[in-house]
């Protein structure tokens, strides 16, 4: 025992450790792979602006390593009435941004007695990312509708690059879908044409990518408000249909 430096006892740190030690059957049943592996939300998060508005998408999978611990994820997450963040990438580190960003938003609202611009909470969600680039696993993408400039879409990648760009991808499963998004995407879709894109691009995504999955979540932002759509797995459309 080291007299000079004894062990301080920390009650809520005890119960932490015993939650988090596995027993010896547990050890037997449960893998390595998931008693190491962080989780992560890795993910399929697609953004299209349209004439109007927004369309935002995600799948609903959450993973550790190569097991599925969610099923049905909400990865749209509202920073305002008005302006969503779509999360990849740690689970926590995101969750923890858009609580951040959530309740910056909401004092700056009330200082200025009116609801804040979506560029507003990219770059607050921007500052974040890249002030912890070195601890934080996020990249995001922010998008909603305000009345100065209408319906925006603005990708938040890994290390704090902030660009607004009229559609965006993120996450694992984006890399299966650059091929679709560059042959069916057309600038000024219709709302239905920009829902259609983006169920698709989803559906394709969660078909190919083996930490995607799950169900399709949808977003339509703009003026009137928010109105959120959840495609059930069997509804999603099939892959020889597209």
């Amino acid at each position: 025992m080291d007299v000079l430096n004894p062990k301080t006892y920390d009650a809520e740190e005890d119960q932490l450790r015993e939650r988090t030690q596995y027993s010896q059957m547990d050890k037997l049943i449960i893998p390595m792979e998931f008693q190491q592996q962080p989780v992560s939300t890795g993910t399929t998060i697609v953004a299209v602006e349209y004439d109007g508005g927004v369309i935002i998408g995600a799948d609903t999978r959450t993973s550790a390593g190569s097991f599925v611990v969610n099923r049905f994820t909400d990865k749209l997450t509202p920073l305002t009435d008005r302006i969503f963040c779509l999360r990849s990438g740690s689970a926590a580190d995101t969750q923890a941004i858009a609580q951040i960003v959530t309740y910056q938003l909401d004092f700056l609202s009330a200082e200025m007695n009116e609801p804040p611009l979506v560029r507003i909470a990219a770059n607050c969600v921007r500052r974040l990312i890249y002030q912890y680039r070195d601890d934080f696993v996020a990249g995001m993408i922010v998008a909603g509708w305000d009345k100065k400039l209408g319906g925006q879409v603005y990708s938040c990648p890994l290390g704090g690059l902030l660009v607004r760009q009229p559609v965006t991808l993120g996450g694992s499963g984006s890399t299966y879908i650059w091929g679709y998004l560059d042959n069916n995407y057309r600038p000024n879709m219709t709302k239905q044409e920009c829902f259609d894109f983006v169920l698709k691009g989803i559906t394709l995504a969660i078909t190919r990518d083996g930490s995607s999955g799950g169900c399709a979540r949808l977003a339509i932002i703009n003026k009137e408000g928010v109105e959120r759509i959840d495609v059930l797995g069997n509804d999603l459309p099939k892959v020889f249909d597209l």
